[in-house]
């Protein structure tokens, strides 16, 4: 006779609510068998292999067929070997349908949502684009989340990482489909494989550090508020509001890196004729000489940037208890 724990039976109790499945551990609680590559690792292996080998058969064929091929494969590749990732981290109430449906769901309502605000909203450009920007992105993640997450039979702030961060990617996905489609027609007359090659290349190499990461923690905050609410569901309280206009920050700071490393590049090695341009109110390009120090100033920033994002995932991720697993039968307001 098999011996069944007790904490396996037990409904978890949600005041207000009644019983409420637990259902048992996550993908990431189970033991893969030994010298067998995690899930996500095989999925960017596999998407790899076949972006790499699709690059230079196009080259070779000339085959405009095959970029579509090619934006796709590289557009989604990151983002859904980090929803894979933290799917295997999740409890079972975040199924892969609702991963699934997060992803393509959230991100297209996310981009259809931002455009239409942003072009609405910010028709003049200006420095506070960037701010305009931040916070419309992410004010329509976040509810693009919300709107998802409403039927769901419990919440926990590592639930809402989870959803968030497959809201976010599945953004920066759809995103970065369209800067490369963008990047193809780049060179007048003809189209530009090596633009959106080099294009996919870098977005895919700063992916994990932007939508994915403010939206996770976006996410933990939402789904947190729910533990103080009488109905045990989300609700929009000051906490919330406070990390929806820190993302935000971390979201304009990371946009406007490219204008604040071109500042600080002619301040530090500027020429006379350069910051004589600057003081009139002027914006001179970079020279060729300026390049790397510009380069590396960038990327300084984003690092900067990403860096302060991670550690706030992390110390949100450990300050959450892991719910203990338990199995019982479906309640039945439990939908997506």
């Amino acid at each position: 006779m098999t011996m069944v724990s007790p904490a396996a039976v037990e409904p978890s109790i949600n005041p207000g609510r009644g019983a409420v499945p637990r259902p048992g551990p996550g993908i990431g609680t189970q033991r893969r068998a030994r010298g067998r590559l995690p899930s996500w690792a095989r999925v960017f292996l596999t998407g790899l292999v076949l972006w790499v080998v699709a690059v230079p058969v196009t080259f070779a064929t000339g085959n405009v067929n095959l970029i579509p091929t090619i934006i796709l494969l590289g557009s989604f590749l990151v983002p859904v070997t980090f929803v894979v990732y933290a799917f295997g981290r999740a409890d079972g109430v975040v199924t892969a349908q609702r991963v699934f449906v997060a992803f393509l769901c959230g991100g297209v309502l996310g981009v259809l949502g931002a455009s239409i605000l942003e072009a609405a909203l910010l028709r003049q450009p200006s420095g506070l684009g960037y701010v305009g920007v931040g916070l419309i992105e992410e004010a329509v993640k976040l509810g693009a989340l919300w709107l998802l997450a409403r039927h769901l039979p419990r919440y926990t702030a590592r639930d809402g990482m989870v959803l968030g961060a497959s809201v976010g990617l599945g953004f920066a996905a759809l995103e970065s489909a369209g800067y490369a489609f963008t990047a193809l027609f780049a060179a007048p007359g003809s189209l530009s494989l090596l633009n959106v090659v080099e294009t996919e290349a870098l977005r895919g190499v700063l992916a994990p550090f932007g939508h994915g990461l403010w939206t996770a923690i976006l996410g933990g905050a939402l789904f947190a508020t729910a533990a103080r609410s009488r109905h045990g569901r989300p609700r929009l309280r000051a906490s919330l509001v406070g990390w929806y206009l820190l993302m935000a920050l971390l979201h304009m700071f990371w946009d406007a890196s490219s204008g604040i490393a071109v500042l600080l590049t002619l301040l530090l090695t500027g020429t006379p004729t350069q910051l004589t341009l600057i003081s009139l109110g002027a914006a001179p390009r970079v020279t060729a000489a300026q390049v790397d120090t510009y380069t590396v100033i960038s990327w300084a920033l984003l690092a900067v940037d990403a860096a302060v994002g991670v550690l706030i995932l992390v110390a949100r991720w450990r300050a959450t208890a892991s719910p203990a697993p338990a199995a019982v039968t479906p309640h039945p307001a439990a939908r997506w």
